[in-house]
């Protein structure tokens, strides 16, 4: 198979899809590799180490799309992008498609077969392809959300950790999971009081022993959240619905509770924001202020680290991807039956039931769109 990695064009953006190593492994496949010319520079990632592990580098994004028939990408296709896609393409990357309509419905257009990283399954039903951006996310959150405190960027003026005769700051994690874990985690590393929520008791269990007994585990109720507004400094949102839309956690009413100057870091943003008073930033700009609230949104937020991210993403994506080349969108899911649910669009379909319900398309089922090869043709 032919495989693109253009370079990535969202705001900051400074992740590529694919390593040298992956490129290696595929070449050694019999695959064609084809590198947009300066994709890696922002991993520190040259044209000629690409060249040296038999990649062939083209001079622009429209040489990439239209030389290649599987296009594996960091972030959801801009709209340049999409305009570049065919029905014959296979697309690999996040797409983050509950709350954009407009992006579903140019996917949908352009009948190519879209593959979201963020709704892959493993096994045991978790998120093998986001966790490891997750887990840079969470750690992101907590530094950032530790930095703009600071007074000049409109935080409260106070320092997480604290001093000896000074007590540390508070950080509120709204999420149990991969982000929230690491988000703790950091907040516990810079000293700060740390109260992480979930509504999953089991998970709560889980937390008191990953995190050594050190943050108070509370359950995610309306109430527990507005006792703890009026205390904390730091909020951190890692609410996740996989494939879905995230749900407001805190509404702007409850904005009111909060002490002035106090940091929101909204790591639910890319599918849509787990505060009502969220919206997407870049990293260019990355916070505003609602009601003396400070807000950081930034949708890509791995992207500030792209040399750490860009290897934890893509030791996580290359199997994925040496499977879709090999044997193709289905004999990819025979192998790895997880992949199922990564299948988003389709056929000029919505494949995706949480997806489809968030972005008012009608549901329909993979096989009915793209059927299985024949017994003869596998």
């Amino acid at each position: 198979m032919k495989i693109g990695v253009p370079t990535e064009i969202k705001n900051h953006e400074y992740r590529v899809a694919m390593t040298p190593a992956g490129v290696r492994e595929l070449t050694d496949l019999g695959h064609e590799v084809y590198v947009q010319a300066g994709a890696g520079l922002g991993s520190a990632i040259t044209d000629d180490d690409y060249v040296a592990q038999g990649a062939v580098i083209l001079p622009d994004a429209d040489a990439v799309f239209e030389t290649a028939t599987m296009i594996v990408k960091v972030k959801e296709p801009q709209p340049v992008e999409v305009a570049r896609l065919r029905p014959d393409h296979l697309l690999f990357t996040y797409l983050h498609l509950a709350p954009d309509p407009t992006l579903t419905q140019g996917l949908v257009d352009s009948g190519a077969t879209c593959i979201a990283y963020e709704t892959v399954l493993d096994a045991n039903g978790r998120l093998p392809l986001l966790a490891p951006m997750s887990e840079v996310a969470g750690k992101i959150a907590t530094q950032s959300g530790a930095f703009i405190l600071e007074k000049p960027l409109g935080g409260r003026g106070m320092l997480l950790g604290g001093v000896p005769g000074v007590a540390a700051g508070r950080v509120m994690v709204i999420g149990g999971g991969v982000v929230g874990t690491n988000a703790a985690a950091v907040a516990l590393g810079m000293g700060a009081e740390v109260y992480i929520l979930d509504r999953n008791i089991d998970r709560l269990r889980d937390l008191e022993h990953i995190l050594n007994g050190q943050a108070s585990t509370c359950f995610a109720t309306t109430l527990q959240i507005e006792q703890l507004l009026p205390e904390v400094d730091l909020v951190v949102g890692a609410v996740l619905v996989q494939g879905a839309k995230a749900p407001h956690v805190i509404s702007r009413e409850q904005l009111k509770l909060m002490k002035p100057g106090a940091v929101l870091v909204d790591v639910s943003i890319d599918q849509g924001g787990c505060f009502e008073t969220s919206h997407p930033t870049t990293h260019a700009n990355p916070t505003y202020e609602v009601d003396g609230i400070t807000h950081y949104c930034v949708a890509n937020m791995p992207g500030a680290v792209p040399i750490t991210s860009t290897y934890a993403l893509t030791n996580a994506t290359l199997p994925y991807a040496v499977a879709l080349a090999s044997h193709g969108v289905h004999g990819a899911i025979a192998r790895i039956p997880g992949l199922r649910p990564g299948v988003n669009v389709a056929g000029g379909q919505v494949t995706h039931e949480a997806v489809a319900s968030a972005t008012g398309h009608d549901y329909v089922d993979l096989e009915a769109v793209l059927p299985p090869p024949t017994a003869a043709a596998v």
